[in-house]
């Protein structure tokens, strides 16, 4: 089975930084589109940043040119790097990943995504 296991999130004040990290395991190639996405109390989920299989990254306008997502196939980790941060970035972050789908042709839709992680807070003051 594919499991993702978040990790990284805390309390940071504005301005600040912050790096999550996603261990996957249970592929058996890295065919697959990995996708953060947060959710604030009363908000819907949100696509924040997307790496493909090639490496290729993809932004929300709202976080680009603060964020950074990077991947190691040979360590199976998908990172999030978050620069300049702010009130409004305080929420739960999510990674998630495709079935078989190395592309992220729709990676800001939650329901492309088959397999999640727990999630981790992150709260900017």
């Amino acid at each position: 089975d594919v499991q993702l296991v978040e990790s990284g999130g805390g309390s940071v004040q504005a301005g600040g930084s912050l790096r999550l990290s996603c261990a996957v395991s249970g592929y058996t190639d890295s065919n697959y589109c990995m996708s953060w996405f947060r959710q604030a109390p009363g908000k819907e989920r949100e696509g924040v940043a997307a790496i493909d299989s090639d490496g290729i990254a993809s932004y929300a306008d709202s976080v680009k040119g603060r964020y950074t997502v990077s991947r190691d196939n040979a360590n199976n980790t998908v990172n999030l790097m978050m620069n300049s941060l702010n009130p409004e970035d305080s929420a739960v972050y999510y990674c998630a990943a495709t079935g078989d789908d190395g592309s992220c042709r729709d990676w800001q839709n939650p329901r492309e995504f088959s397999y999640w992680g727990q999630g981790t807070q992150v709260t900017v003051s």
